[in-house]
């Protein structure tokens, strides 16, 4: 019986390797699911007219307090400095004061009035935009845990991140750039799990995230080439050749052909990368939108990450995370920047003047040029913060009930969804969970979040487990 041939044979019987490595263009198309994940088990084709194809995940690690932020509670306030009238969970740390008032006064805003607060005055210019989600709820209050939850779907390593999910269902829209990138400036680091948290798990490593360093002189290691090209062509096809008679002793193994397929992804780097990151064509005009050279609380460096997404979106790069800095307040370490267990009002304070002008300049950018209908923005951490203090001036880690936005790609903007108790502590109206903001994604991205499954251990496995329903109250 005939076979059809897939990519890699293509290649390696008509192309001699990378000499005639611009054939992968022939047998691509940008506009459509990739040859190699249509031909990955589990993955899926596209719904016709879902309006996201890409995604900017703005990760908010260590915690960003909700009732400071997105959910207005009044009573707080009225209620000030009082003993905590409810039953409290199990904390972190288990040394719990009084209830504390929001420090940010809230305002409704835009024709929606949709409340933010004033830690966000950038940000609340795009409440029409812009859908919050306050009954979110995740299952873990210790940050390592509740970072692989909120990435992956499961409390540890192993599982492949929500990019690599995408990046698997969908294929990649651009053959010279990763799917999967997550963005660094300015010290920035990991959360808590490290760069397991960005993996591919069991699925093919190219499907992996790789990490941009915007402020390192090479911004990927060994993206400069250490030999002239036609050198580097005659070694890279030498070692294509052993490669293919290993994939065809290995009877096709998938990650025999995902390091043949890494290989031929870095050396295409090699040209896209520094043309990306140089950020000289770009405006006056677009550099002050994002911020970009405010040095005060490291605005300029979380706005280089804004315009670089925006960058890789008209690029076609499927998922983009970014990387809060740390200013070490009240426990909010390089890993954690929003993690104020002490001296919440400065330490949110400066973490808020950090990103608001660089996510609402993205917003505002995406949308003038036409981009925002078809980029989902997502904004998250890994859990609130308690409505009572922790040492006086600071807050505990929250779980039970807190707050996420989204922004763009088929999101009804300026909602509210569901409701937290008048204290902000739980979730007790429309509860929503981690499975269901991801189910959420990938229906607007034109995933089935049931559809999309990779075997694995004898089971099926998917980013959202056995759970996770779409919240079509907040889909245009």
């Amino acid at each position: 019986m005939s076979q059809l041939l897939s990519r890699r044979d293509v290649l390696a019987k008509y192309s001699n390797g990378f000499g005639l490595v611009a054939l992968s263009a022939l047998l691509h198309s940008e506009n459509s699911v990739s040859a190699s994940a249509a031909k990955s088990p589990g993955a899926v084709v596209r719904r016709p007219n879902a309006p996201a194809e890409h995604v900017i995940f703005c990760y908010m690690s260590g915690g960003m307090s909700h009732v400071d932020s997105f959910d207005p509670k009044p009573r707080l306030t009225q209620d000030a400095n009082k003993d905590v009238p409810f039953n409290i969970e199990r904390t972190q740390f288990n040394s719990n004061g009084k209830l504390m008032p929001t420090h940010w006064e809230f305002k409704p805003r835009g024709e929606s009035g949709l409340e933010i607060s004033e830690l966000f005055p950038h940000i609340a210019q795009c409440a029409d935009d812009i859908a919050v989600v306050r009954s979110m709820t995740a299952d873990f209050s210790e940050h390592a845990q509740g970072n692989f939850f909120m990435h992956t779907g499961f409390s540890f390593q192993g599982y492949p991140s929500a990019g690599a999910w995408v990046n698997y269902g969908l294929g990649n829209a651009n053959e010279n750039l990763p799917g999967f990138v997550v963005l660094a400036s300015g010290g920035s680091t990991y959360p808590h799990g490290g760069v397991g948290l960005f993996g591919s798990g069991f699925l093919p490593s190219r499907h992996q995230a790789s990490t941009l360093r915007l402020d390192a002189d090479v911004p990927i290691r060994n993206i400069v080439p250490s030999e002239i090209d036609v050198i580097q062509k005659k070694r890279l096809s030498f070692i294509n050749r052993l490669d293919d008679a290993f994939l065809a002793d290995s009877r096709n193994d998938t990650n025999v052909e995902a390091a043949i397929k890494n290989y031929e992804m870095a050396y295409k780097m090699q040209s896209a990368v520094p043309e990306l990151v140089d950020m000289s064509d770009e405006s006056a005009a677009t550099l002050e939108l994002y911020g970009i050279n405010v040095k005060s609380n490291k605005t300029d460096d979380y706005g280089r990450q804004c315009l670089m997404a925006r960058r890789m979106v008209e690029r076609g790069v499927r998922f983009i995370e970014l990387s809060c800095l740390a200013f070490g307040v009240g426990g909010g370490g390089a890993a954690n920047p929003w993690d104020n267990h002490g001296n919440i009002k400065d330490g949110h304070q400066r973490m808020g003047q950090q990103i608001d002008q660089p996510i609402a300049g993205l917003i505002k950018d995406l949308k003038q040029r036409g981009l925002l209908e078809k980029t989902l923005v997502v904004c998250a951490g890994e859990f609130g913060r308690t409505p009572f203090s922790q040492s006086g001036s600071g807050r505990d880690h929250d779980p039970y009930g807190f707050s996420i936005w989204m922004a763009g790609g088929g999101i009804k903007g300026g909602v509210a969804y569901g409701a937290t108790d008048e204290f902000g502590y739980h979730a007790v109206e429309n509860i929503t969970s981690v499975y269901d903001m991801w189910a959420t994604v990938l229906y607007l991205m034109g995933i089935d979040h049931e559809e999309l499954t990779y075997r694995h251990g004898g089971r099926d496995i998917r980013l959202t487990d056995v759970h996770g329903d779409v919240i079509h109250d907040i889909i245009a």
